[in-house]
């Protein structure tokens, strides 16, 4: 009998541990030690009738953010900052889309536009080209992109014979030519326009180009680099991110390349308008989230 009411003790405490953070395996005694049950108990139960059973541990997930918490993690920046939203983010090998957002509305790319600038320059004009005080094109390039210098950009649009003209380089490069606007090519005007997939299709365009290593080299580095040499510092991705930055009142954006660990390379392209937030709070969130993406892996 007192065997009897041990068993049956035991099995309140189980019960129990259905609606408590205290799980089976830390009440139940081990097996190669568990007591007979009496003849005096009905067949029907038996310790595999009584144990709960614990389903096995799941495998820890690589670090990083699986794919399918990319939109809810992004989203969940965007939301904090208000404003509008452009982004696009694509593997460079394939063309695999990561993420999309408003990726096909045009928005103020600020000095991104010189993105589109140095391409069509690029296309038009050989390397070696002198464009004004004894620099070459190559070191005209350098100078637009890294630094962002707004005068090299629009001396370069009028070189190549100004916006027309651009958009119709681009155009013959494969870039779609609805999806932007040249007021200038500097980006310093609020007229000019572009897609996120303007960019990222400009970007994958010259990394294919015979002139990939100049315009690549132009880019400002993480951490390292021209106007990204004091943002993303001692960070994951300090070194691997290479893109021209924009900045305009209530406007930023980052446009480039991210060297990720399981992708290769990703390119992306992320444009902020309209914001109540300070440039710094929209600096803060790009940053976020190409710190994100770098995380992104491919669920197990």
């Amino acid at each position: 009998m007192p065997k009897k009411r041990h068993l049956l003790n035991w099995f309140s405490i189980l019960t129990l541990t259905t609606t408590s953070s205290v799980s089976a395996q830390t009440i139940l005694p081990e097996l190669n030690n568990f007591e007979p049950i009496p003849q005096s108990v009905p067949a029907s139960i038996t310790p595999q009738s009584i144990l709960i059973p614990v389903p096995p541990p799941q495998q820890s997930q690589p670090v990083g953010t699986c794919n399918a918490f990319i939109a809810p993690a992004i989203e969940e920046v965007i939301k904090r900052y208000g404003g509008g939203w452009g982004i696009l983010v694509e593997r460079l090998s394939d063309g695999e889309v990561l993420y999309h957002y408003n990726a096909d509305r045009g928005f103020i790319p600020a000095s991104n536009m010189k993105i589109l600038t140095t391409a069509a320059a690029l296309q038009r004009l050989a390397p070696e080209t002198n464009i004004s005080a004894n620099k070459s094109l190559k070191e005209w390039v350098e100078v637009t992109n890294l630094r962002s210098n707004n005068y090299y950009a629009d001396t370069l649009l009028k070189r190549i014979g100004g916006g027309a003209t651009a958009k119709q380089i681009l155009a013959n490069m494969g870039i779609n030519p609805s999806g932007f606007h040249f007021a200038d090519g500097s980006g310093l005007s609020r007229r000019n326009l572009a897609t996120p997939r303007i960019l990222v299709d400009t970007l994958r365009v010259m990394y294919s180009s015979p002139q990939r290593d100049l315009f690549f080299a132009s880019l400002p580095t993480a951490g390292m680099s021209g106007t990204l040499r004091n943002r993303m510092k001692q960070t994951p991705v300090q070194g691997i991110v290479h893109a021209k930055t924009g900045t305009l009142t209530g406007v930023r954006a980052l446009s480039g390349y991210l060297d990720h660990r399981e992708y290769g390379t990703l390119i992306f392209s992320i444009l902020a308008n309209d914001s109540r937030q300070s440039g710094t709070a929209l600096v803060r969130a790009i940053d976020e989230i190409v710190l994100i993406l770098n995380t992104t892996s491919r669920c197990q």
